[in-house]
């Protein structure tokens, strides 16, 4: 029989490809973004956020401080990566959502599957013109050039008809054009280039919706689909180890440490109904990807949180940044106790 044999979810930031010193790039992109995103679903220039909430953050975007989380992110990326190595599992899903690497308004399912056994990234961050830091995180999402990743297109085939047969319209990916500039994006590639370590492990991606209305899936929608995905593995008879993460979130641009809180605590003591009452309006921008971790938390709801941890990423002084979190569901060796942090 299939097994789910791991469950991990961690946010995907560009300030996991920096160094710190390089973070207030995407401060200065807080800075002129005429739409920060609240969790009341208020969206806010940066002046009118700063009028609203004060300076509070100042002392958490000093950089000393920012180095001091930068070291312990990377330290949780690591427990991940040891989770991960330590589980060996056959096949990897990636939840994920799409950015306008692979589709965009002429075509936006609001879930869909790759069963491709050559995956593709895009290459939407390797132009030459382009400033060095975004190269830099081109390279850390492996987004420089169009990568080639392994794929499970026989067992993808079989996670879209069991999921079709469960209720679940599923869209489907088949290939990524060769002469296009479309292909998979930083949600998939950085968990690749960072926790896979080089291993050549089988992966399906599976694409969310989270940040394109009008078929943004609610989180009850997508806490569903992820227990309807835990089905279709048991009902496997192969002796396929899965293991599932979660890409991407937490709260972001406007850092909510309180939603976050609420979101690992549920994952924690399985309360389902938070994860799935979690209001649209609280679900906008960055903090929409909280729904692939709603997904995931679905599917692995069986196994137990072993491990957690969260930074709130604030990198100007009236709080906007991300919700740094990692999450590991399962029995599996993660090393060494981390240091506790004091966010």
């Amino acid at each position: 029989m299939a097994q789910i044999v791991l469950g991990l979810g961690t946010s995907h930031t560009p300030l996991f490809t920096l160094d710190s010193s390089e973070w207030q790039h995407r401060a200065a992109a807080d800075f002129a973004n005429p739409k920060l995103n609240l969790s009341d679903g208020r969206w806010l220039n940066y002046l009118r956020l700063l009028e609203e909430v004060g300076p509070r953050y100042a002392d958490a975007a000093r950089p000393e401080e920012l180095q001091r989380k930068s070291v312990l992110c990377e330290a949780a990326l690591d427990r991940l990566a040891d989770a991960l190595e330590a589980a060996k599992p056959d096949v990897v899903l990636i939840v994920g959502d799409d950015q306008g690497e692979l589709f965009g308004p002429a075509n936006q399912p609001a879930f869909a599957i790759c069963h491709a056994d050559a995956l593709v990234t895009s290459d939407m961050y390797g132009h030459e013109t382009s400033p060095e830091w975004i190269r830099k995180m081109g390279r850390g999402y492996l987004m420089d050039v169009r990568h080639t990743i392994r794929g499970a297109s026989d067992y993808a085939l079989k996670l879209i008809d069991g999921l079709m047969n469960e209720g679940v319209d599923v869209a489907t990916v088949a290939r990524m054009e060769e002469d296009t500039k479309a292909g998979l994006g930083h949600a998939f590639g950085f968990i690749v280039k960072r926790l896979f370590r080089q291993r050549s492990i089988p992966m399906v991606p599976l694409l969310l919706n989270t940040y394109y209305p009008p078929n943004v899936p609610t989180a009850a929608r997508c806490h569903d689909i992820g227990m309807a995905l835990r089905r279709v593995i048991e009902a496997d008879e192969s002796p396929t180890r899965i293991a599932i993460i979660a890409s991407g979130g937490l709260s972001h641009f406007v850092v909510d440490a309180e939603l976050d809180q609420r979101v690992i605590g549920a994952f924690g003591n399985r309360n389902s109904n938070v994860l799935r009452g979690l209001p649209r309006c609280a679900l906008n921008s960055g903090s929409s990807e909280i729904l692939n971790w709603v997904l995931a938390a679905g599917a692995v709801d069986r196994l137990a949180v072993q491990w957690k941890e969260y930074l709130p990423l604030y990198r100007t002084p009236a709080g906007t940044g991300v919700g740094a979190a990692f999450v590991i569901w399962g029995d599996v060796p993660v090393g060494k106790v981390l240091p506790s942090i004091v966010a």
